[in-house]
């Protein structure tokens, strides 16, 4: 465990908002691997442009990163290049300075579990700290050609170490953007399979650590890692599921949100988050538990307009309602719920109490103008097969002496014209 110090400024008026942040940020730092060991704050208007923190900080800052023996320091805003060299200057000791993006992308670095996943996050990575790529001492500013060795087939001007680094990272950034692309297409295949078998598709959202994968577990046994940390599975995993009606559904956790996301960490997981977007229906997966859960939703429903899956049928489904403390807010939810027209369900995925609601809410929402039927059709009518495969979903054809016998899910159109051979509904 590394020894931190997480440091932060807020604006006047603006310390309770700096709190819950810099709460945040201790639980991304334990997730992280770091114990924190003092935190520094400031009220300021706007950040110092050489160091964020005023020159009295800064020095109060070095002297605690002395005394406690500190192996990083974090700041809860994002730094420039520059920022980060006068700060790490400043402070000297040698300690490493980093941000807030900085410390998410570690922490995906080290959940990444598939390779697209891998990809993803190096992608990320190098996008957000190849401008933060300066120069040290004469290592990094050492000229290769005749001016340093004269050697033979070694003339000219020669390129700087930093420009070395900087191209090849350059080199790195195409070279995953590309391996990315046709991965990319593959899910592309995947979703092409899902979109003809007809299946409804749900994606499961919500902030990190809301209890998304253990929702995913509760319905399906997926037995993916669901853990009381913050990103503690990042690999989007699609499991169906059958409803008690016999609906099946294609169930799919994606990874959690959090305030101040990375923009490079939306770039690089668009396809992962894109699940979202392709869904036929959200499950807004709320910490009931959390006071803050009202921001966080809000995080939640701005990333989604922002990815283009606003505005799709959503369930909020508010999650630990068994460890709820604020009872009276539990209480107060479930009137508003009542009295608007927002899809709302309390459950507890840990211990079950109302999964039976949830599905049979989600039931009925992907259901909504569709009907479950059987149909039995005469062989000389055997052409209307072809329009129940292009327009029908959940097909299942048996071909028997008295006719086709088929099984399959249809909307009211199709009902139409399918009315008089419906045997079962």
């Amino acid at each position: 465990m590394k020894k931190s110090i997480l440091c932060a400024i807020y604006p006047k008026g603006g310390e309770a908002e700096s709190d819950i942040s810099l709460k945040e940020l201790e639980r991304l730092a334990d997730t992280a691997g770091c114990t924190v060991e003092a935190l520094v704050t400031q009220c300021r208007e706007r950040p110092d442009v050489k160091t964020v923190l005023g020159s009295g900080k800064i020095e109060e800052l070095s002297v605690l990163c002395s005394s406690l023996e500190a192996e990083l320091v974090v700041f809860d805003c994002e730094l420039s290049p520059s920022q980060i060299k006068s700060i790490e200057d400043a402070i000297g000791g040698g300690v490493p300075v980093i941000d807030r993006s900085m410390l998410i992308l570690d922490i995906f670095a080290a959940h990444a579990r598939t390779g697209e996943g891998r990809l993803q996050v190096e992608l990320a990575q190098l996008k957000y700290t190849s401008p933060r790529l300066v120069g040290k001492g004469r290592e990094l500013s050492r000229q290769g050609g005749a001016s340093s060795s004269g050697s033979v087939g070694a003339r000219g001007p020669g390129e700087t170490k930093l420009e070395i680094d900087r191209r090849r990272v350059r080199e790195r950034i195409s070279s995953l953007e590309n391996e990315l692309e046709k991965l990319e297409q593959n899910r592309l295949v995947m979703r092409a399979q899902r979109d003809r078998s007809g299946i409804p598709k749900v994606g499961i959202v919500g902030y990190t650590n809301a209890g998304k994968s253990t929702l995913l577990n509760a319905l399906t046994g997926a037995g993916i890692l669901a853990e009381d940390k913050l990103f503690a599975t990042l690999d989007p995993t699609t499991r169906q599921f059958v409803t008690p009606g016999g609906v099946k559904l294609l169930l799919t956790d994606t990874v959690g949100f959090i305030r101040n996301l990375p923009t490079h960490l939306i770039k690089a997981f668009k396809s992962t988050l894109d699940e979202a977007v392709y869904s036929d229906l959200l499950l807004i997966v709320i910490d009931a538990s959390d006071p803050e859960f009202i921001t966080q939703t809000t995080v939640t429903t701005d990333l989604l307009e922002e990815l283009g899956a606003g505005g799709k049928p959503t369930v909020y489904v508010f999650n630990k309602c068994d460890i709820c403390a604020d009872r009276d807010a539990l209480i107060h939810m479930r009137t508003l719920a009542s009295n608007s027209k927002t899809e709302v369900v309390f459950i507890s995925a840990k211990t079950g109490a109302g999964l039976d609601t949830l599905v049979s809410r989600v039931e009925a929402l992907v259901m909504a103008g569709k009907h479950r039927v059987a149909l039995l059709i005469p062989p000389e009518d055997g052409a209307v097969t072809g329009i129940i495969y292009k327009e029908g979903d959940d097909v299942e054809m048996e071909y028997r002496e008295d006719g086709i016998f088929c099984r399959c899910v249809i909307d009211d159109k199709l009902y139409a014209k399918l009315r008089k051979y419906i045997v079962e509904e």
